[in-house]
């Protein structure tokens, strides 16, 4: 069995451990990812060795960190994405589906450079800049959602 597979594995019963963890840590839990948006109107994905689908870059908030440095942080280890310019808060979504207490703010950068593609990880195994109109097939629901709020003027959600 692969490293992968088994991480794939394990993570229905470590996502679960991890939340119950954070419920005591922490008052609640924050995540801040990025819709990057290349000059050609692209969007950048990631494939995580741990979790099925294709995502938006981004993690969580660590405490003591703002949103935009965890951002910041998140895009360099997951994409080798340097922020140049402010990003654009789009909107902060209820997350219920991880836990009770998750929330995700996502962030829109089109001001960033990428000097290099970033390098297959034990964290990021695929990565890529996809037209709106030919995303990857497992492109999960949350991510076309917010494609769809963002370019298609769909409704803003609450709901990750």
């Amino acid at each position: 069995m692969t490293l992968q597979r088994l991480r794939r594995r394990l993570e229905p019963v470590i996502r679960p451990m991890m939340h119950f963890y954070w419920r005591f840590a922490r008052g609640a839990t924050l995540g801040a990812r990025g819709m990057i948006i290349d000059g050609h109107g692209r969007i950048f994905l990631v494939r995580h060795s741990y979790v099925d689908g294709w995502h938006m870059p981004g993690g969580g908030v660590e405490t003591g960190e703002t949103m935009l440095t965890a951002l910041a942080r998140e895009l360099g280890e997951e994409g080798n994405i340097q922020l140049k310019g402010q990003p654009q808060l789009f909107a902060i979504y209820f997350n219920g589906r991880i836990s009770r207490r998750d929330h995700v703010a996502l962030f829109i950068v089109r001001d960033f450079l990428q000097d290099s593609p970033p390098r297959p990880n034990r964290e990021i195994v695929e990565h890529g800049f996809f037209a709106i109109d030919a995303l990857p097939e497992e492109t999960s629901r949350a991510t076309r959602a917010r494609i769809d709020e963002v370019f298609r003027g769909v409704t803003v959600s609450e709901l990750w």
